[in-house]
């Protein structure tokens, strides 16, 4: 039987929930609005997104200029994040999306973070109607017996993946 040592591990990696959000509609607003008025939202949404990321023991992986990709380390905490972010926004009139998932990610050098379950979070997200919190099946699965409820959303195909992924929407 092999041993495995620390030459064996190739980088830093973790299992991790993987949170997208998304500003919905951004491009249309930021014309109607101007650019002042609109970096003015872009500043106030990425504030928000800092102080709850932290308040939910999250990471900031990076800004995405109209939205933010965080990981956290409880499905339950992204979700926390999440639902607070939706409502913070609203107050501001401004509707996201998010999706989220689980599972080992990578992290680079500079913080980011890469991986299938990275990029699997990201197609959810990009699955989600306006306004919805989406998560994967893994997600739900984790969070079974919790408080959070979810409406069976099916099955997509989502792009990049050769298997359908059964998706779940947040209800409150």
């Amino acid at each position: 039987m092999r041993k495995h040592g620390p030459q064996d591990w190739h980088g830093p990696s973790l299992v991790s929930v993987g949170g997208c959000a998304h500003i919905v509609g951004s491009t249309s607003r930021a014309a109607a609005v101007g650019d002042g008025q609109w970096r003015r939202l872009l500043d106030s949404h990425d504030r928000i997104s800092w102080e709850l990321i932290d308040r939910h023991r999250g990471t900031i992986v990076k800004s995405t200029g109209d939205g933010v990709l965080a990981r956290f380390d409880a499905p339950s905490h992204a979700l926390e994040f999440s639902l607070e972010f939706r409502r913070a926004l609203a107050e501001l009139g401004i509707q996201i999306r998010c999706g989220l998932h689980t599972g080992e990610v990578e992290i680079r050098e500079n913080g980011d973070i890469v991986g299938t379950a990275v990029n699997l979070a990201a197609r959810v997200e990009q699955a989600a109607d306006d306004g919805t919190i989406l998560v994967s099946s893994t997600v739900r699965d984790l969070l079974l017996g919790g408080q959070p409820h979810f409406s069976d959303r099916g099955e997509y195909r989502l792009q990049g993946f050769d298997q359908p992924w059964h998706l779940f929407a947040l209800t409150e």
